[in-house]
């Protein structure tokens, strides 16, 4: 980063001399995009996002659009709580890696202290918040995944690759907390949507520990691909996973959850997701798993998409 001082520039103008003696506002600014960075706003964005498909699918037969609202609010101070205490926990293990090496703890830029508090605060108040303005069901299972994101998965991913499987079980609720906050109860509908979640989630981390293996490895962290360098077992499961996929992607047309569209294109969709893990299954490259991601990234947002808009 350059620093300016008088004498890089000896022909500046008497006006921008005065501009320059007064205070800059350089430190605030770069605390509050610091604090902004620690929520993992894309992350933050994705989980509301999957929260709010909940709510729509849940809400029968018209949208409370101030509820829904607020629920997208709660849902992402909660999400952004979980986030900022994640990064505070595993600052330590984001100093060893290149990709994370540039957040904000890793940097300097803010205290664990701070960024503790930080937490706690949007943690406690996004709790609250969805106990008082959505309902108090839904605060249990938000409460639910803080814990088993923050207290089970994440001191497990330095110690077993079971860490995956846990994780999957957090991070597949945001629909689930949608489907509650719209209905107040909790029925085999929302179990559905947490299935396809909870599934999609392991050919989506897999493809990513993969393309960030020694990444990984560095910090002690025992995702499947980083302890067994052949690959078999992680093939496996993506395949697997994305094999069970498919027919639990058609349970919402049969629930009535969604429509005849929905289930065309949840049969498009996932058979060319299975397709996809299939290849990658086969060989376990770089380039194959990158190929994955994408895939996993495209697949469940015009999923959850078709099945709002036809719902």
């Amino acid at each position: 980063m350059e620093v300016f001082t008088p004498a890089d520039d000896v022909a500046v103008r008497p006006a921008q001399i005065e501009i320059s003696a007064t205070p800059r506002r350089v430190f605030p600014e770069g605390v509050g995009r610091a604090y902004f960075a620690l929520t993992k706003p894309r992350i933050t964005f994705l989980v509301t996002l999957s929260a709010l498909a909940g709510f729509a699918l849940g809400s029968s037969p018209s949208l409370n659009w101030l509820l829904f609202l607020h629920t997208a609010l709660g849902i992402a101070l909660l999400s952004s709580g979980i986030s900022s205490l994640n990064q505070y926990w595993e600052r330590e293990l984001d100093a060893l890696m290149p990709r994370t090496q540039t957040r904000p703890l890793p940097q300097g830029q803010l205290s664990p202290r701070g960024a503790l508090l930080f937490g706690i605060t949007l943690s406690v108040l996004a709790e609250l918040y969805l106990a008082l303005l959505v309902n108090p069901l839904t605060a249990v299972w938000g409460f639910v995944a803080l814990a088993s994101y923050l207290f089970l998965y994440t001191p497990l991913k330095t110690r077993t690759h079971w860490c995956t499987f846990i994780g999957a079980f957090p991070g597949a609720l945001p629909p689930l907390l949608g489907w509650t906050a719209a209905r107040n109860e909790l029925g085999v509908e929302a179990l559905v949507l947490f299935g396809i979640m909870f599934l999609w989630q392991f050919p989506h981390f897999h493809a990513i520990a993969t393309l960030y293996r020694e990444d990984y490895a560095k910090a002690g962290i025992r995702m499947l691909p980083v302890i067994e360098p052949d690959g078999r077992s992680t093939a496996r499961q993506i395949i697997g996973y994305a094999l069970v996929l498919v027919p639990v992607s058609l349970l919402p047309t049969l629930l009535h959850i969604s429509g005849w569209v929905y289930f065309a294109g949840a049969v498009f969709l996932s058979v060319w997701f299975l397709r996809v893990s299939l290849a990658t299954a086969r060989q376990m490259s770089h380039v194959q798993a990158k190929y994955l991601l994408k895939a996993s990234v495209l697949y469940l947002p015009l999923l959850l998409a078709l099945m709002v808009l036809n719902r």
